[in-house]
């Protein structure tokens, strides 16, 4: 009897230490096998736009790397959260890919109320792909006018004029809209805020002076400055463009602690196995080392910048931060 039960006892360890083997392999035997099948890329944004062409030519890139197909889905809607939703909720196991942004991952958190994820939970970060610097854009006539040819001109004329000039943003919580409240607080003057339905009808209503200035993204209004139909002042982010170097930060021009930008970058699923995660990494940031991809990223104002999953963590736990601070003080809420 006492040998039946220690013969038992004996089964069961070996069969325990059997299942704690397996398991400690599944890891490794997880991205040895992943992927099998193609994989679903999300564009929360609508065909057609920078973000989409750039995402479509990531997935061509990536494919070798991966050696499946990487399929483009666009799924737009609710400033996108939609499609950031969707991957959020996909099975955590690398199969499913969005393409996330300062927007969706760091500044609708602050904005809408009922969010389908949650900005650090529900992803996991695998690179960065660039970051573009937004652009402070003047009306040609007034700036001329005025005699406004810098951001200080600008915050002179607004300080004697409080409550007269107004800025254009592509809507409600938008970057430009943050970026023109930040602005107000920065350097105490009060400018007032008309949205539109887009970035595009914001810069026509520029264009035709009906507001005085906007901020918009420096490689939607690239061919605005080439082509002199604006007056650009100054980039938001900390460190000059190299497209457009000859424009100061707003730091350099004397508004503290002005630092915006807009970021884009590769997400998965939150929960994918970190094996899963790291192969993807590798994918795409030999995907962003290809000519094609940057000179892609050159036209849209930005170099490729590549991270690894832990550096893009941080970026976006830091914007997070950031962003709740200056949306707060903007007042800004959609539902």
């Amino acid at each position: 009897m006492l040998f039946r039960l220690e013969h038992g006892l004996r089964l069961a360890v070996a069969g325990l230490v059997s299942c704690a083997a397996f398991a400690a392999a599944l890891p490794v035997a997880i991205a040895d096998e992943f992927p099998s099948r193609p994989l679903q890329f999300i564009v929360p944004y609508s065909p057609g736009g920078p973000l989409d062409t750039m995402s479509r030519l990531l997935a061509k890139k990536v494919q070798p790397g991966l050696g499946q197909p990487v399929v483009v889905e666009n799924r737009p809607g609710a400033g996108g959260n939609i499609g950031a939703g969707i991957a959020a909720k996909a099975k955590p196991d690398g199969y499913t890919l969005v393409m996330g942004a300062v927007a969706t991952n760091a500044i609708n958190p602050w904005l809408y109320a009922n969010l389908p994820f949650d900005p650090v939970k529900s992803f996991e970060p695998v690179t960065l792909v660039a970051s573009v610097p937004n652009v402070l854009i003047v009306n040609k006539e007034f700036a001329r006018a005025n005699k406004i040819g810098s951001v200080r001109d600008l915050i002179a004329f607004a300080k004697g004029h409080s409550g007269k000039l107004n800025f254009a943003s592509g809507g409600n919580g938008s970057a430009g809209h943050l970026a023109g409240e930040l602005l107000n607080a920065r350097s105490g003057i009060k400018t007032v805020h008309v949205p539109y339905q887009g970035a595009s009808p914001a810069k026509l209503a520029l264009l035709a002076g009906q507001v005085d200035f906007m901020f918009d993204n420096l490689a939607s209004a690239s061919g605005l400055i080439t082509e002199d139909k604006v007056s650009a002042l100054a980039v938001t982010t900390a460190a000059r463009s190299s497209i457009f170097p000859q424009l100061p930060t707003m730091q350099q021009e004397g508004v503290a602690n002005f630092d915006l930008g807009t970021w884009f970058g590769v997400f998965t699923t939150g929960g994918t196995p970190a094996e899963v995660v790291d192969k993807l990494n590798k994918a795409y940031v030999k995907a962003l080392e290809d000519p094609e991809v940057r000179k892609s990223l050159l036209t849209m104002g930005s170099d490729a910048k590549p991270t690894t999953p832990s550096e893009f963590a941080e970026l976006v736990r830091h914007d997070l931060a950031k962003y709740k601070e200056i949306v707060e003080a903007s007042g800004a809420k959609l539902f």
